[in-house]
């Protein structure tokens, strides 16, 4: 079926992905990373292999404005249709803008939203769209538009996969960063660079443009080439690293902390558990619980599998309380010692580790915190202001009261 190996045709750091997809293990593969990463010319290969696995199917290729289809995801699958080998069996026409199997009739159909009425008014000559892949998604409204999207058009069919990919915009706040971060059954986040893909594929003046880029100014390095979240300069915390955590890491991990931050409504209740490399001064927090409305019994029943461990407690609003009845429950809590200038003191040890990293898919909540955490700035003359906000800051308290026996010995 094709002149080149899959392997000849897509980056070495995809093959995991490749094989997710081809195993049927996932139906939504979101795929971000920097400049050079070759994520479009992956996603445009399995969106063709996928066609021909579903020859009931057809397919939808999305962005934002459709006067850029043409010279990226149009110029995207015809490129991947050639290096399958499979010219010879489509038929790529402009108008309209799609790409038929000829063997089948399937179609791949290319869309700006900026038209509404074409989505709405999609046929397909027989059986249904059930591959979707929205590019740049960083670039439209918000994930209430990509759900009218996909309602609309993943419409009937036993069949359905979503691609979904972008080069991460500096801010954390962004809806697409933050949409990466939030799992879900069936979906995959895929991080990739330029420094996985083979050189060759690349070329001299690409790698050296990076690498001038590098020495002269790295934020913009680790944004534009690396797809990292940058921030705004506001940011508390530069050390973060959003990293899958294995159980197999988690059991091999010498010492464990807990720490418990209370709550009610809108305040939630905040539990995290965390390990310390004292050697190499990284922090990871790899569990979390967090809730609402939850009495004492309800909370304690949900981390009663920690009765044995140490837990570091909120004493404030009535943590003593709190402690009070869950030490009556059997628990190992004891208060975090509050005091002038503890918050700064347990903020500044967060700041000086070499990282901080944090399992986006256990611990959504705080990755969400951390990653937003920034200085507040005066309104009129835009200096940053001292001092740490006291706002969306749950899951970093409970780290502070977890990691209070290290960072009150400075860090070991």
């Amino acid at each position: 079926m094709t002149s080149k190996r899959i392997s000849e045709i897509i980056s070495p750091v995809f093959v995991d992905s490749h094989r997710a997809i081809k195993s049927g293990d996932i139906n939504e593969l979101v795929e971000k990373g920097g400049r050079g990463s070759t994520k479009s010319s992956f996603i445009s290969v399995e969106l063709i292999l996928l066609l021909l696995k579903n020859p009931n199917c057809h397919a939808a290729v999305l962005r934002k404005v459709g006067n850029t289809l043409r010279n990226s995801v149009y110029a995207q699958v015809t490129w991947a249709i050639a290096e399958l080998g499979l010219s010879h069996l489509f038929r790529c026409t402009m108008h309209p803008m799609e790409c038929v199997y000829q063997p089948t009739g399937q179609k791949i159909m290319f869309f700006g939203l900026d038209d509404p009425g074409k989505l709405k008014s999609i046929k397909v000559p027989f059986g249904y769209i059930g591959i979707g892949w929205f590019e740049e998604l960083d670039q439209y409204d918000g994930p209430e538009q990509i759900r009218n999207v996909e309602q609309s058009i993943f419409r009937g069919g036993p069949y359905s996969f979503c691609f979904k990919s972008f080069n991460p915009p500096a801010m954390s706040r962004n809806w697409a960063n933050q949409y990466a971060l939030e799992s879900k059954p069936g979906k995959l986040i895929h991080h990739s660079t330029y420094l996985t893909t083979p050189p060759e594929w690349l070329g001299e003046r690409f790698l050296a443009d990076a690498d001038h880029l590098k020495h002269t100014n790295e934020t913009a390095y680790r944004h534009e080439y690396l797809g990292e979240v940058v921030g705004s300069g506001n940011a508390v915390f530069d050390n973060l690293r959003m990293e899958a955590i294995s159980d197999k890491s988690i059991k091999a991990m010498d010492y464990h902390y807990f720490g418990q931050d209370w709550g009610w409504y809108p305040d939630p209740n905040q539990f995290v558990g965390c390990s310390y490399d004292s050697n190499r001064k990284i922090l990871y927090i790899y569990e979390e619980y967090r809730g609402n409305r939850q009495s004492n019994a309800e909370w304690a029943e949900k981390i009663k599998h920690h009765m044995d461990d140490l837990i570091m407690a909120d004493p404030g609003s009535g943590g003593d309380r709190n402690v009070a009845d869950f030490k009556a429950f059997g628990f190992r809590m004891r208060e975090a010692k509050k005091g002038p200038g503890s918050v700064a003191y347990g903020i500044r040890w967060l700041q000086s580790l070499s990282a901080i990293v944090i399992d986006p898919e256990r611990c959504p909540a705080t990755a969400k915190e951390f990653s937003e955490y920034e200085y507040e700035r005066d309104p009129k003359t835009g200096e940053v202001l001292e001092g740490y906000p006291d706002a969306a800051n749950h899951s970093i308290d409970a780290v502070r009261y977890a990691m209070e026996p290290i960072w009150k010995r400075r860090g070991r």
